[in-house]
């Protein structure tokens, strides 16, 4: 999407809430003084797929004035991948910057494996650069909350279901103080995950939507609803491990129930961005809004019945894809950038470039800013995203749990997993954006399936990752 698109699409919502003061004025050209570290507010919400904005997908069913605003003010990365589509896993990564198996942090019950006195947290680097750091909202890393020492925000205000109000609240507050040095905020929302609770039935945590509208006001339900053409067998079942399970009761979902999930999530989305507008209502009367970067992003997305899955775990872009936004004082506006991101590896090394410290050595991730622009050549042929699925229910008597390995090319994704019969799954992004057809084992695919069996090769004898990948003959490689 180019720059006059994008001011089409999102130009009526950046005007209504400019109109309501949350952003007033533009962002200056540079800072107000040359010589003073930016501030860092870094704002996260919970399973928002990467296109779940009003400006991505227009405003009839969904309408999220402030997420478009900061859009508007800075640079959208249009091919954000988390580093594992599972909330402490990506967490983990993103504030650690490694990858989930340098971390041993796979599924949500390996945060007791993070090598902690080994890894350094995003809080720990900005604070010895002389930040001041506060950490507000869902927590879900390996880092312990209590130990200040080895995860380095000053303060913590953490819970994470039911508080997504109060997050707001102490973010005002912490932003009404006056002090001396810079400050990295990070405001961690909780929706819209609460559509996992909605889906099986249960009370919303952080508040109920109502009950959804006629099927003529219902969203549309999305386009891939069913599972891809020749799909990898472990996916398969895995779809019928999971929908045996109370967290994924969405076997027998039918279209207007799925047309339902979609409102409430939309819901959702809206509920989050309200409260976000506030903190950045604080953050101008502050004073401070002028001096600070804006970072939005989320953890993973949601498939919204992509492929008949709801939730996350998957490689799917619904689960995988997320939105990521910087604005930067003095940075580029209305930008959309298509160059490959790994939230979790790039975002921490990309706050460092922003702050002017030196990226530690052992970080493996990018920075995506050289202060405040943004670095649009990609030096990458691809990102790689990893996932180990363990939430499903037992299979005739064994429960799969297999881990999976995505690469992301620049026209590519290519899947592999460590079992089954029929382990890989290429799609051509630009011909399927919608990841319906498996082309894998076709013939004419044959030089681009080895290229990424290559690719993935190459990638886990760089980073020291033991996944066993599929290496193709070498009179074959492209």
């Amino acid at each position: 999407m180019n720059r006059r698109t994008f001011l089409t699409v999102a130009g009526a919502g950046v005007t209504s809430l400019t109109d309501q003061y949350v952003f007033g004025s533009l962002l200056p050209d540079t800072l107000s003084s040359p010589e003073k570290k930016p501030n860092i507010l870094l704002i996260m919400t919970d399973q928002q797929s990467a296109d779940a904005l009003s400006w991505r997908i227009g405003k009839r069913y969904v309408n999220t004035p402030t997420m478009d605003a900061i859009a508007s003010e800075g640079t959208f990365f249009s091919r954000a991948y988390c580093g594992n589509p599972l909330c402490i896993p990506s967490r983990t990564s993103i504030f650690s910057g490694l990858y989930p198996h340098q971390t041993h942090v796979q599924t949500n019950g390996d945060a007791k494996n993070f090598p902690v006195a080994k890894s350094r947290c995003m809080g720990t680097i900005l604070k010895e650069a002389g930040y001041d750091t506060g950490f507000i909202g869902k927590w879900h890393m390996g880092f312990p909350e209590k130990d200040r020492n080895t995860h380095g925000f000053d303060l913590t205000i953490v819970k994470n279901n039911g508080f997504d109000p109060e997050v707001a609240v102490h973010a005002e507050e912490f932003l009404s103080l006056k002090r001396e040095k810079p400050f990295l905020l990070v405001t961690s929302f909780i929706d819209p995950h609460n559509i996992c609770e909605w889906a099986r039935g249960d009370k919303l945590p952080d508040g109920e939507v109502g009950d959804p509208p006629p099927p003529d006001l219902l969203p549309p339900p999305v386009k891939n609803t069913q599972p891809m053409e020749g799909e990898p067998d472990i996916m398969s079942l895995m779809r019928k491990s999971y929908q045996s399970s109370r967290m994924f009761p969405v076997g027998n979902f039918d279209q207007k129930k799925w047309r339902e999930y979609l409102w409430a999530y939309y819901r959702m989305i809206e509920k989050v961005d309200a409260l976000i507008g506030r903190v950045i209502r604080a953050l101008r009367t502050s004073g401070e809004y002028h001096d600070t970067v804006i970072v939005f992003t989320s953890d993973h997305g949601d498939c919204q019945g992509a492929h008949g899955w709801n939730q996350k775990t998957v490689f799917f872009d619904e689960a995988s894809r997320v939105p990521l936004i910087i604005t930067t004082p003095g940075g580029s506006k209305n930008r959309v950038c298509d160059r490959l991101v790994n939230t979790g590896v790039d975002i921490l090394p990309t706050l460092c470039g922003i702050a002017g410290i030196a990226v530690p050595r052992d970080l493996p991730g990018l920075a995506l800013m050289n202060g405040n622009r943004v670095i649009e050549e990609d030096p990458r042929d691809y990102v790689v995203v990893q996932n180990r699925m363990v939430q499903g229910e037992p299979i005739d008597g064994r429960k799969p749990e297999p881990n999976g390995r995505m690469i992301r090319s620049k026209r590519y994704k290519y899947c592999a997993y460590d079992t089954g019969e029929r382990r890989e799954s290429l799609v051509d992004m630009e011909k399927d954006p919608g990841e319906t057809v498996n082309v894998a084992g076709k013939k004419e695919y044959q030089r681009v399936l080895d290229r990424h069996r290559n690719y993935l090769a190459e990638w886990c004898e760089k980073q020291g990752d033991q996944f066993q990948a599929v290496t193709p003959a070498p009179d074959r490689v492209a």
